[in-house]
This record gives C-alpha cells, structure tokens and sequence, in this order.
C-alpha cells in the first residue's frame, strides 16, 4: 500500500511517516517547509531517508496531481495551525486549510486515481466550547463566553437558557460545531469537505477531531505550537511565566504516539463510509498544571504568574469523549500525562533554546482587540 502524506515532514507527519515506514508501507511525503515550523531546513530526518519526498505546495495543483499518483491512502495533515493567529492571518489559512483541500478534492474529481481512503486532521476546536452540565437543564452546548464576564474574571461558560455558570463534561462526536476561531471555522469546512466528497467519489474517509496534541520533535520556535514548547523554553530560562484567565482553563492533553495510532487504525482499518473520531486522552489537565509539572521538572526558578489577560474567541475547557473510537477503531490511549509530559521535556531538555516570538501574536490580537485582560 502506498501512502501520501501531506505535511508530512512536520510533528504529526514525521512520526506517521516514520511509523508507516517501519510497517513496511510506501511512503511519499508532500510539504513545503514552512519557516515558522522548520526554520530553514528542507530535509527530511534519517528515519525517513526511505521516504519519497515533494518539496512543494498543496496549493499547486500540478504539484497535487503528481503527489496522488498511484497512491492508495491519503492522510492530509497539510495545514495552518494556532487559533490567536488565524484571527489576524485570515489569507494564509483560507488558502491553505481551505483551498489546499479542495485542490485535493477536485484532482481526484478531475482525474483518474487510485486512491482509495483519505483520512484528515481535523480538531476539537470544531466543537467550541463543546459539552458542559447546567444544574438545571442537564447537558447543553454553551455558545462563546460573554466578554463583560471575562473583563469581570467570570471565566466559565454560562446556559444558554438559564444563565448559570456551567460544569465541563466529555464531548462526543455528536455535539454541535461552533467554531470560535477562523483555524476552528477551516478545519469545520476542511473536514464537511472531505467527508461530502469521499461520498461522491466512492472512497473512504475519517475526520480524526485530535486534541492537543504534544511529544518530542514538535516545534520549539514555533510559538503557535502550544503552551508546552512556550513553558518549558521559559522554565530553561528561568523567565517569568505568565498564564491567561485565572490558570484554571483545560485542556486534553494528547501524547503523539497515541495520535499514530489512532490514525494507523483509520489507515489500516476495513470499515467504509464516512467516519469522524475524537482523538485525544479522554481528561482534562490546567494550565496551571501544566505550567506546575514542567517546572518541576527542572528545578526552574521561573515564578507564575496569573495575569487574567484573556483573548476572545479561546475556549476555557473542553476534552473528549473516546467511545465512539474505542467502539469503532479500537483507539485507547496507552501514555499518561505524567509520562508523556516527562518523555517530551526529556527530549526538549536536550534542545537548543529558542527565542520565544509568542509576543508578537498577542500584539497583534491587541491591535484588532481580540486580546484583553479582566479589570478584577
């Protein structure tokens, strides 16, 4: 079976690609090396030196038509990620989350194909704020967060109906969308897009909604990877590390080697049709646990700071439901939080320190005021 996968050099990318490759499956890589993400490098690794690789963008349909040739499974990973980022770089992500998959959608309309499975990043973002327990109407789905509470630091999501503040819950593949991002809004149409077009080109198709995902080898001088690569920089300095909103935010914390799994399981799998899946571990972690753990880890005399700065259009909690991909694909995460934060500083213990550029994002969030802090 040959495979093609789009950004494939990246972190998801290269540790599929590498996966793929130890499985004895044909692999071909398309990505443009972004700067943001590679810096100046455009080679692969070592573990993937038996990789056909394609230096070039998904938005040029000579190069997409070339990648799909004679491929038989598609995991389209190709894409613009942070959500602070997305509100003010609207072109880059329309043209690369958006047109990139339709470029992909109308080669295979278009052409004549082998392929005969395409499995694509979605994320959890999708869902907003996604599922929450209202003491008197029982589950419901909260729309974006009022920002007059925020500027109070009421920070938790209220009922729509009654206006009481809310409780977390999992969300499964049954809520709502309500995407509060542009990224969220793209990866909403990325994935309705694949999923509509599978259907009418008679091939297989899973949506995987992944959760944050983190591990060695993810980007430590991107700063729209996560507040992983951000912490763990300033723990190594010693800076100050400052935690939006009140540090009680969460998030579902996702180790890489269950992210391959899963989505070998959606490559190798025989089901047919159209599927979506959450793909994350199923609980939920703090910031401020976050940020905790990881200076710990090294003995950092970094001091925390929770500064009730928020930016509009963040969700405060949200981790998923895994039933329906235990169910369907056999997914269960197999790497504790603890574990997997300990793997990845472990790696990134032995990394350069980058210069941290996530400044230059919330600038620019000021700037169309979309970032703002409580005035309690």
């Amino acid at each position: 079976m040959k495979v093609l996968v789009t950004g494939g050099a990246g972190f998801i990318g290269s540790n599929l690609s590498k996966r793929l490759l130890m499985d004895d499956y044909d692999v071909r890589i398309l990505d443009i090396f972004s700067k943001q993400i590679h810096g100046g490098n455009k080679v692969l690794g070592e573990n993937l030196s038996n990789a056909e690789l394609i230096i070039g963008d998904i938005n040029d349909k000579k190069t997409i038509a070339s990648s799909i040739q004679d491929i038989d499974v598609i995991v389209h990973l190709a894409a613009e990620t942070g959500t602070g980022q997305s509100m003010y770089e609207l072109k880059s992500y329309e043209e690369t989350n958006i047109k990139g998959t339709l470029n992909i959608i109308e080669c295979l309309l278009q052409n004549t194909h082998s392929v005969k499975k395409i499995v694509v990043a979605s994320s959890r973002a999708t869902y907003g704020e996604g599922a929450y327990l209202c003491q008197e109407h029982g589950l419901v789905y909260p729309k974006e967060r009022l920002e007059l509470d925020m500027l109070d630091a009421f920070f938790e999501p209220r009922c729509n109906k009654c206006k009481n503040f809310l409780s977390p819950t999992s969300t499964n593949e049954l809520a709502p969308f309500n995407p509060l991002s542009f990224y969220a809004l793209t990866k909403q149409i990325q994935e309705q897009m694949i999923l509509m077009y599978s259907k009418i080109l008679g091939i297989s198709a899973f949506a995987l909604r992944y959760q944050n995902v983190y591990g060695p080898g993810q980007s430590l001088k991107n700063p729209y990877t996560g507040i992983m690569a951000i912490f763990s920089t300033l723990a190594r300095k010693g800076e100050l590390i400052s935690i939006f909103e009140d540090g009680k935010e969460s998030r579902d914390f996702v180790y890489i080697d269950d992210v391959i799994d899963a989505t070998m399981s959606c490559i190798n799998t025989e089901i047919e049709g159209e599927n979506s899946y959450n793909i994350g571990a199923g609980k939920s972690t703090s910031v401020l646990e976050v940020a905790s753990n990881i200076i710990d880890y090294f003995g950092s005399e970094s001091e925390i700071q929770i500064t009730g700065e928020f930016r509009v259009g963040d969700i405060r909690h949200n981790y998923a439901d895994l039933t329906k991909a235990n169910q369907e694909i056999g997914y269960t995460p197999k790497v504790k939080f603890k574990d997997g934060v300990e793997k990845f500083l472990d790696w990134a213990s032995n990394q350069p320190i980058p210069e941290l550029a996530f400044r230059d994002s919330i600038e620019e969030l000021d700037k169309i005021g979309l970032f703002k802090k409580a005035l309690k």
